[in-house]
């Protein structure tokens, strides 16, 4: 669904992707961990546009978008739902009104219809009956329970995850992937988690990928990570002190 293939991008000096290569693929669920600082939100942005590379491609359903025109490239991300760490809701907006929204903009039903739709999203994430409550009366979790909803509401081919448990105490972070899992399930998405939750982004993914200083060390199944023995890898999934990782830059 998504190839990265040579992507490098940099910041003045500072490389933070080096001729990186990463495959998504199609209707997985597919986790990228590393240390912070390592480029991760970066790559998100990448794979939806949002950011160019200095050099290589970005494939999204064999289309190079970085080739793209803003028209062209605006109908490619309407394949895109995003869940931002923030969860990026309008603070002046009901939750109904934050549901709402993509549809209003992008879709001609009529309200009775996008009212159905928006209570049976809120339905699906455990959040019924409040329609009209405002972000600042929800916890950290249910704001990250309406920003699915609203992710998954014009059922977009893709959903990109940008740290969506961040900020969670550790049973509403079990709670939110146990969410996605089953929205997942449900819907049939191509999935991409950018997430520092180790162990427990291993039960919900169907792969894994490393990111360090710019590259991919390693893919595979959450098995494979979890066996591997690359010395970079072995440190970030252990929690080690010792080994080849800075923890102050």
């Amino acid at each position: 669904m998504i190839k990265l293939v040579d992507v490098t991008k940099s910041f003045d000096s500072q490389v933070v992707l080096n001729k990186l290569n990463l495959e998504i693929p199609t209707g997985e669920i597919t986790a990228v961990i590393g240390p912070s600082g390592e480029g991760k939100s970066v790559l998100l942005k990448h794979m939806i546009g949002l950011m160019r590379p200095d050099s290589g491609a970005v494939l999204v359903d064999g289309e190079d978008i970085t080739r793209l025109g803003r028209n062209a490239l605006n109908r490619v991300r309407e394949k895109f739902g995003v869940l931002f760490q923030n969860a990026a809701l309008f603070d002046s907006m009901t939750v109904y009104e934050n549901v709402a929204f993509p549809l209003e903009e992008k879709t001609r039903l009529s309200p009775a219809e996008i009212r159905g739709k928006v209570h049976e999203a809120l339905e699906h994430v455990g959040l019924t009956g409040v329609d009209k409550k405002f972000p600042d009366e929800l916890s950290g979790g249910m704001k990250k329970r309406v920003g699915l909803a609203r992710a998954v509401l014009l059922d977009p081919k893709i959903i990109l995850f940008d740290e969506p448990t961040t900020g969670l105490d550790p049973i509403i972070c079990r709670a939110t992937h146990q969410l996605i899992k089953d929205t997942h399930e449900r819907f049939g998405f191509t999935a991409v988690i950018i997430s520092h939750e180790i162990p427990e982004i291993f039960d919900i993914s169907d792969r894994v990928a490393m990111l360090y200083q710019g590259e991919i060390l390693e893919t595979g199944t959450p098995e494979d990570i979890q066996r591997s023995m690359h010395p970079v890898v072995r440190q970030f999934i252990t929690g080690s002190l010792e080994g080849p990782i800075h923890l102050v830059k």
